[in-house]
Parts: C-alpha cells; structure tokens; sequence
C-alpha cells in the first residue's frame, strides 16, 4: 500500500518550481504579469477575503516531530514547512483549512480514528499556541468576523472518510472539534464509497454512503467530494440537499487524471449550487500529466524486469524522473479555471492549492510556497477576469455555499434526527 507521498512522488511531474525569492523579470517574464497587477491583485485578496481549503501542516508537525511543535517557530519562516505566519500573511491568506489526514492504509490496522485524533490534537493546540494570529472559525460569519479583526481563521478538514470508520457518531465528534468538510474517501475504496484511485467496487455510493451524506447535511459540515470516484460524486450530488465542494481538484477535460472533475459533473455542481477548490500539484495540473505518468511507469517496470535490487529500482525511477521533466506553471492553473469557469460558471470556483510538504517541485512552478497565491490572480486579471470574479474566486464563493449549507442545517436539524446505524452497545458480564 502506498503512502500519500509516495503516490504523488511517483506521479508527481517533477520540473524545478520558482521560489518567492526569484527576481521580478524573471517572474515576470514567464507569466507577462506586471507589478500593478500583482498589487491590485494583492489589495484583492484580502479584502475578498482569500480562503484555501487544504493545507497539510498539521501531518508534517506529526512526520517531523510526531505532534511536538516547539521546535518550530511560526512566528518566524520555517523553510522546512508547508506554511507559516509570515509566509501565509505575504499569500493574503484570509482563511485555511488545515487538513486531518490519515493514510488509507490504517483501515487495515485499525488505527484510523486514533490517528484522526492526533491530528486534531496538533491542530487544535496550532489554534491555541499562535491566537496572536490564528482563530478557529466554525461558520462563514466566523471567517469574515475572525478576518476583520486582522486574524487568519482557521477551519478543519477530513481528508478521508476511512477515519469515521463506517460511525456516523464519530463524523458527529468530528463537527463538533470543528470539522467543516468530510473528504469522503482517500486513495482506497471504503464499504461505502468508491475513490477515483481505486477499482470500482460499489460504482458510487451505499446505502451507508447516502445516509453519511444526508447526515452532513443535517450537521453543517460540506460532503468533499476530491478523491472520489466519477461515480461516486455524481451519487453524492444526487443525494446532497446542501452544497458539496471539491477542496483540491481540476478539471478532467485538461487533464484526464481520476482525480480530477469530469464535465457532466462540473455541470451538475452548478445546479447543486458547490465549490470546486482548484489545486496547484503538477500531476493533476500539467495537461500530459496522465501520458506522463503512463510512460513513468513503462519505465518502472522495465527497471523491475531488469534490476531486482530495490534500492537500484527507486535509484533508476528516480534518474528517469529527473531526465524526463514536463512543465506547468501558473497559466495552465489558470487554464483550469478558465474551463470551469466555462462549463460550471463562475461562481463554482476556489482555491484548495494542497501544499503538503515544503519541496519546490511539489507544484507547478511559481507556485511553490503560500507566498504565491496573488500571482495566480494577478494571472487572472491580465486574462481579463473582473474584480467581483477575482474575488469570487478567492473566497466569496465558499462563503455563498457555506451559507447556504448551514442554513440547510438549520432546517434539516427541526426536522430530523441524528442518523443511528450502528448496534445497541454490549453490557458488561
């Protein structure tokens, strides 16, 4: 089973990303921007204000010193972090979803949910240590409240159902720790829901499935549905009485990834009135991405044809990656927002970059760091998007269906009772 970074290594598009500290020509020269854009694009973004649905800080906290964060100062640039205060406030981050991810293949061992406990664990003590600029937000008028006050707001998501564990009263935990959306699966398929990565088992949604979902609904936590199978999302937005968002996807008709949103259901977002959150990983971006990948692994095979030592296999996977580097940059995560843009509308669109370790070559190039969010729009001017769109695109969508979707809550809750599945608890001898 592999891990999550293992996945993306092995299909990640590897060309060498510019970093904040690149010169303005050299900037400027590869994307035509100019500096007055960049600033009307900066004073855009935080009056939007700009919220990014993923980012993974809480896991690196885990990987690097197993939820101990003393060691680290976000107060102060931390170059081995996927974020920090001053690197978020340079992006105009308004508000961040911090990812709680668990790898899938805690399933097996039955660890899932203990694990989801440490990560909110880390996130919430995140909130607590930095109040001099984080704030947990709980609704949309939290964000623009927390964000008036000069603070970044700070929300959670689930990335992964498998950390639920099949009990609608653990999703129910969940919200109340502050969880804002359920990715509902991760790489694997689970009992109840097909992944985009996975071979189709269900073909969409269970009855369980459905039921966690309307249960989402009743509670006022967004169903994400980046992840999942084609399937499995056309079965979520039919079941859906509220918003569901994609918090990190693209567009399939750009790059046929499974990972990203084909057409029809672009369409059908639209009429369900959610977000697609549009994130910046160069598998999922670079339009040969998929021919890229397919070629990475003829070549990984004909490496195990000929070399049995693992060490020599990752060695010449490796080489081959370095020799063989496609490009994408911030047009082609502009391209992407330019055909959702035309397919679902306008207001269907966010941001969720995925910033999940603190390698350049993770994301498209110069959009390595959370420095660089006000490139991209400054992009999307030059392209002609007006200011309301720019703005639209920033946030001001997520709040609209955020709104909308506590509001659903709030009726849901008058009229219905919390979802009940599982057993009558054992009694003691």
């Amino acid at each position: 089973m592999k891990t999550r970074r293992e996945f993306l290594a092995q299909s990640a598009l590897g060309a060498i990303a510019m970093g904040a500290t690149g010169s303005w020509a050299a900037e400027s020269g590869a994307s035509g921007v100019t500096p007055a854009l960049l600033s009307r694009a900066q004073s855009l973004l935080d009056k939007a204000p700009l919220i990014d649905t993923h980012n993974d800080l809480p896991s690196m906290f885990l990987e690097q010193g197993a939820g101990d964060f003393s060691k680290f100062d976000l107060n102060l640039r931390q170059p081995k972090l996927c974020a920090d205060i001053p690197a978020l406030r340079e992006g105009r981050v308004g508000a961040q979803y911090w990812s709680i991810f668990v790898e899938a293949a805690t399933m097996k061992t039955r660890v899932s949910l203990h694990e989801a406990l440490r990560e909110f664990d880390v996130a919430l003590r995140m909130f607590s240590a930095y109040g001099n600029a984080f704030e947990q937000a709980r609704t949309a008028g939290d964000i623009e409240r927390i964000r008036r006050s000069g603070k970044i707001a700070c929300l959670m998501g689930v990335e992964g159902g498998h950390m639920i564990q099949n009990s609608p009263a653990v999703l129910r935990v969940f919200f109340e720790l502050g969880a804002r959306y359920l990715t509902l699966t991760h790489w694997d398929n689970l009992d109840w829901a097909d992944a985009a990565t996975d071979r189709a088992e269900n073909y969409g949604l269970t009855d369980l499935g459905r039921k966690l979902v309307r249960e989402m609904n009743r509670l006022g936590m967004f169903a994400d549905l980046s992840h999942v199978s084609a399937d499995t999302m056309r079965d979520a937005l039919r079941t859906s009485r509220a918003p569901v968002i994609f918090s990190h996807s693209n567009a399939f008709a750009l790059n046929p990834h499974p990972r990203n949103v084909p057409d029809d259901v672009l369409k059908a977002l639209a009429v369900n009135g959610g977000v697609v959150h549009v994130n910046f990983i160069r598998p999922f971006i670079a339009r040969d991405g998929k021919v890229w990948v397919d070629k990475r692994e003829a070549a990984t095979r004909e490496l195990h044809a000929h070399d049995a030592d693992d060490a020599g296999i990752k060695k010449g996977v490796e080489d081959w990656t370095k020799a063989n580097l496609p490009s994408a940059g911030i047009a082609d995560v502009a391209d992407h927002i330019d055909h959702i843009r035309k397919v679902a509308g306008i207001d269907h669109i966010g941001i969720g970059a995925d910033y999940y370790d603190a390698e350049e070559d993770t994301m498209v190039t110069g959009l390595a760091n959370v420095t660089r969010y006000p490139y991209l729009f400054a992009e999307l001017l030059k392209r002609g998007y007006s200011d309301e769109d720019v703005m639209k695109i920033a946030g001001r969508n997520h709040l609209r269906a955020m709104r909308r979707m506590e509001q659903v809550a709030a009726d849901l809750r008058r009229s219905e009772s919390p979802l009940f599945t599982e057993p009558a608890k054992a009694t003691w001898p």
